[in-house]
């Protein structure tokens, strides 16, 4: 374990030193995701402007959604995006054998290379729109509330990576996985419009048990406005181990059936 966190450390100064050279790069994600995000809470401030309530949910509510969403969005660019979203690409082009044949777990060194700094900043934007929503709500805080709500998005932010590590361990197995890809899209951008507060039956099934994309940002929210049930949040937990379990499972299976370059 030691050995490992020595590694990671090795990797994350190693990446500082190069985006370094290329500065502009820093920045780069945040600008791009903060005009997103900002975008995002001018609509739902417009939607908002003509009606009270949607779902039970007030114009806090959807402040504090869209800001968790940011949150959940900026610790994965911030650690682990930009480590694995090329895997596809590393399995087609046989890239991978360079991680199999270096003595460091090569999962771990792909989810840690590239970490990218440039998107603290968006962590810092995050915190304010929580901060805005909070104050909108009307929503008194306490060290108790902000460590759960803390635990949860962090705990969203594993289910991110779960649901990445498996699309992207998918072309282990077939040619090409872009229309999985483009379905990964289609759900986020789906999922942060739409709180899970909403989905009924069939959709309820979908957005929180097969695809999770619906609770990563709709389960923190409802905990820090109180209105989390107790079977809810251990059925959120319950579904992050499945995912993170059966991620870690598939990974494996992947790699038996990986046809190196040398092969």
């Amino acid at each position: 374990m030691r050995r490992n966190l020595r590694l990671i450390h090795l990797l994350i100064k190693y990446k500082f030193s190069r985006m370094m050279a290329f500065r502009v790069s820093f920045f780069g994600a945040f600008l791009s995701d903060g005009a997103l995000f900002l975008i995002q809470l001018l609509t739902f401030e417009a939607v908002y402007s003509q009606v009270d309530s949607i779902g039970g949910w007030s114009r806090g509510h959807m402040i504090l959604f869209v800001g968790t969403f940011s949150m959940i969005n900026a610790l994965n660019m911030l650690i682990y995006f930009f480590g694995i979203v090329d895997l596809p690409g590393k399995i087609r082009r046989g890239d991978l054998d360079q991680y199999l044949t270096k003595p460091m777990n090569p999962l771990l060194r792909l989810t840690f290379e590239n970490v990218n700094p440039g998107s603290f900043p968006l962590v810092i934007l995050s915190v304010l729109i929580l901060c805005y929503g909070l104050s909108v709500a009307g929503i008194r805080v306490s060290l108790g509330l902000i460590l759960g709500y803390a635990s949860l998005v962090l705990l969203m932010t594993l289910l991110w990576y779960d649901l990445e590590l498996i699309l992207r361990t998918i072309p282990f197995l077939v040619i090409s996985a872009d229309g999985i890809m483009r379905l990964e899209e289609q759900m986020l951008q789906f999922s942060f419009k739409v709180p899970g507060v909403l989905y009924k039956g069939i959709m309820r099934l979908l957005f929180y048990f097969i695809l999770p994309y619906g609770i990563m940002s709709t389960v923190p929210t409802q905990f820090i406005t109180r209105s989390l049930e107790a079977g809810s949040l251990w059925a959120a937990v319950a579904t992050v181990l499945f995912f993170t379990w059966f991620a870690l499972w598939f990974w494996r299976f992947g790699l038996r059936k990986y046809q190196s370059a040398s092969s």
